[in-house]
Parts: C-alpha cells; sequence; structure tokens
C-alpha cells in the first residue's frame, strides 16, 4: 500500500535517513545534518514549509518538500505561488508513478491552502519529469541553482503519463 503523510516525530529519522541520499545523489557538500537541524527542520515547525513523506508498504520510498511563498520567507519568488522545493523518491523505485503521486499530493495541498499556480528548480535531469506533469520552462533564470524556472499556471491540471 502506498501512503502519504505530512512528517512527524515518528517519521523523522527515516526522512531524515532520505534527505541525506537525496543531497547525496545531487553531489552537494553541503553538512546534512546541519541543513536539517538549522533550516529545514526550524522551517517545517515555523510553519514555513511542508514536508510529505512516501510509503510503499513499511518501506519509506521518498519525500516531497513544498510551500506557498509569502513575504516572510527568505524563499519568497514568487509571492501566492507554491513552490515544490523538493522532490526524491529511491533510486529503485523511479519511474513508477510514485514520483507524480508525491507532486500531484503536494499540488493538491498547495491549492487547499489557497495557490492556484506553482514553480519549481529542477535538478539536473529532472526537468523532463516536470514537464511531464505540466510543467513549462519559462525565461526566468535562478542564478544560484543555476537553472531555468518552471511554472505550472493551473494546479487543477494533474499529471499526465507521458
Amino acid at each position: 500500500m502506498i501512503k502519504v503523510s505530512p512528517l512527524n516525530d515518528v517519521t523523522q529519522a527515516e526522512f531524515e535517513k532520505l534527505f541525506t541520499a537525496y543531497y547525496k545523489e545531487l553531489g552537494c557538500e553541503d553538512d546534512c545534518a546541519h541543513l536539517l537541524k538549522e533550516y529545514v527542520l526550524p522551517d517545517l515547525l515555523a510553519g514555513l514549509l511542508k514536508i510529505d513523506v512516501l510509503q510503499e508498504g513499511e518501506k519509506f520510498a521518498g519525500f516531497v518538500v513544498y510551500q506557498i511563498d509569502e513575504l516572510g520567507n527568505d524563499w519568497n519568488f514568487r509571492e501566492g505561488w507554491g513552490d515544490i522545493r523538493e522532490i526524491y523518491v529511491i533510486p529503485p523505485l523511479r519511474r513508477s508513478g510514485l514520483g507524480k503521486f508525491l507532486l500531484f499530493t503536494a499540488e493538491m495541498k498547495l491549492r487547499e491552502a489557497g495557490a492556484s499556480k506553482s514553480y519549481c528548480l529542477p535538478a539536473e535531469g529532472s526537468a523532463p519529469f516536470f514537464k511531464a506533469c505540466g510543467y513549462a520552462e519559462t525565461d526566468d533564470y535562478n542564478a544560484d541553482l543555476d537553472c531555468p524556472v518552471y511554472i505550472k499556471e493551473n494546479l487543477e491540471n494533474r499529471c499526465c503519463n507521458k
């Protein structure tokens, strides 16, 4: 059974393992433990972002980090828009629809919170995934992350099977 649920005290240790694997895969040299302790988890507790974890049966298989951009948030790129900040599925379960399921869940929650549009800054190699889910590349470019900005103008449109 597939289950997506908000991060909580019970799932936090598994999320931290997944997040560390994700950052290692991206080739980031940042100290993951420091990022989690000083930025990610405090931002979650402050309500600045949301984190959902994915389980397939008893196995933790991925996560999504998302938010609605607001002026009080340091990471405010498009005020009022949903921001898919991070999405990760463990390598053996990729291309099985779990990433689309995670993304759809985050988009649904963003819609419920009032966002009608969303954007992402895709990591290298993930642009085709976002395109298949209805995101389009824009002329905007994020120099900090060295990637173009992708937007989804209507969160009512679901991911397709491209």
